[in-house]
């Protein structure tokens, strides 16, 4: 890692090409603005600048150069998916991994099930096991 180098903020991002979200829910959020890169809207996103929820993902209008940062994913509930020419989307991949690195303390994907069937224990509950 020299200096000055620095990381590409899409490496945090799944990307699917030609793809849209389209909320059902409409209490999900959305923010957009032009912005001339994708890294810049996955800057953006990351660090939830500017905005008033947590980036899950965003969408970049190619034509149009717009990026749209989403409150959701392809996993959320009342978001469906649509082909678009127009579009790639980038998802942040802490919210569609599916995998547990290590203990587990940075997970924030949708698996709430053990390897053999049972329902997990919320974080917040001491039932039916202590921390």
């Amino acid at each position: 890692e020299g200096k000055g180098k620095r990381r590409n903020p899409l490496h945090d991002f799944k990307k699917t090409g030609e793809l849209m979200l389209i909320k059902v829910n409409k209490t999900l959020e959305v923010k957009t603005k032009l912005l001339n890169t994708t890294e810049q809207c996955a800057k953006r996103c990351s660090r939830n600048k500017g905005l008033s929820f947590t980036c899950k993902a965003f969408a970049y209008d190619k034509v149009t150069k717009r990026c749209h940062w989403l409150s959701f994913n392809s996993l959320t509930n009342g978001v469906r998916k649509k082909q678009d020419h127009a579009f790639d989307l980038y998802e942040k991949k802490d919210y569609v991994r599916n995998c547990i690195i290590g203990k587990g303390a940075d997970y924030k994907g949708m698996i709430s099930v053990t390897k053999s069937g049972i329902q997990c224990q919320a974080w917040n509950s001491m039932i039916p096991h202590e921390h």
